[in-house]
């Protein structure tokens, strides 16, 4: 009887064993999509699939965009916070949905610290001050002295309310006193093409936007919120240089899986993406489009997201905006 006893026991913890190897599977076995919280074609959308490409590519295993934009970013960065914590939902995540709405909407479905993993940044991209040739200040001392000699004549461009242009230009404001107008547009495309008609008169944008009109002289370009002198616009000084340092606002991207997710499969999804974002050919492409390819920890991530959670909420309760 007792031997019974012990055969089935043996049998028992085998067919455990057995259980548990088959539960632990490696990752990954299916599809997995990349969240891009906002219509294709723009910025986030490009490093997204850049990086889907090359997840499918070492993987063989299909990697794809879903692109989920409205609600400024909300409603797809709120799908991966609600999704299963397995690394089959990953958010292309950006310094708007993630560091400056949680202060303009009221209601925010998702909370930023508490709902992702973050795995590792991909990219930043500065900001370019662009004034029309019609406007006389040609340095940004110059436009600091303009301002503050007609208050509120002047006005500024941006993508919508609470974009990074948006709240950068707010920044400026507050930095040197001045009192310039808000004019918000659906979208760079419009705001530009206001831009260059001189409907509107400044303007903060990704430099990719902006880079060849100022080339064809179409534009001015006053500064820029890059540590250094970006390549391609060489003639436009910095904010530091233009001495006034505190005048920083370069946008990043990202990406995260919901929180919760195991962490062999951050740490396998940090060590494949760094491996991808340091490429060459990707630190081109990124590039070509204004951006520079950066890598971080899944910490540093983390750390980055609480401090400009607590530096962008200055900035939004100054400038007053909301959207409700």
């Amino acid at each position: 009887m007792r031997g019974d006893w012990i055969r089935i026991f043996s049998c028992a913890v085998i067919i455990a064993a057995g259980m548990g190897t088959g539960n632990a599977q490696p990752y990954p076995t299916k599809p997995i999509r990349i969240i891009v919280p906002f219509a294709p074609g723009g910025g986030t959308d490009m490093l997204g699939r850049s990086i889907a490409q090359k997840l499918t590519e070492a993987w063989g295993q299909a990697v794809v965009v879903d692109n989920r934009s409205g609600g400024g970013g909300n409603i797809g960065t709120d799908m991966v916070a609600k999704s299963p914590p397995d690394g089959y939902s990953l958010l292309m995540g950006y310094v708007g949905n993630l560091a400056i709405n949680p202060f303009l909407f009221k209601d925010l479905p998702y909370n930023s610290v508490k709902d992702f993993a973050p795995i590792t940044l991909a990219a930043t991209a500065p900001n370019v001050l662009v004034a029309h040739p019609s406007v006389t200040a040609g340095s940004v001392k110059e436009l600091v002295a303009l301002a503050k000699s007609s208050p509120a004549r002047l006005n500024y461009a941006s993508a919508g309310n609470g974009t990074v242009g948006h709240m950068v230009a707010e920044l400026f404001k507050t930095v040197t006193g001045t009192n310039i107008v808000h004019v918000p547009y659906k979208g760079n495309g419009a705001a530009i093409t206001d831009m260059l008609a001189g409907n509107v008169q400044l303007m903060f944008s990704a430099p990719a936007t902006v880079i060849h009109h100022v080339k064809a002289g179409k534009l001015k370009g006053l500064a820029t919120t890059s540590p250094k002198r970006l390549a391609g616009l060489e003639e436009v000084p910095t904010f530091v240089e233009a001495g006034y340092a505190a005048v920083e606002g370069s946008a990043w991207y990202g990406v995260l899986a919901a929180a919760g997710t195991p962490q062999p499969i951050v740490a396998k999804l940090h060590r494949e993406l760094v491996r991808i974002i340091r490429l060459p050919d990707i630190k081109e492409r990124f590039a070509s489009q204004g951006y520079d390819a950066v890598t971080c920890t899944p910490e540093e991530f983390a750390q980055l997201i609480k401090a400009d959670l607590a530096r962008w909420q200055k900035v939004v309760k100054a400038s007053g905006a909301r959207v409700d």
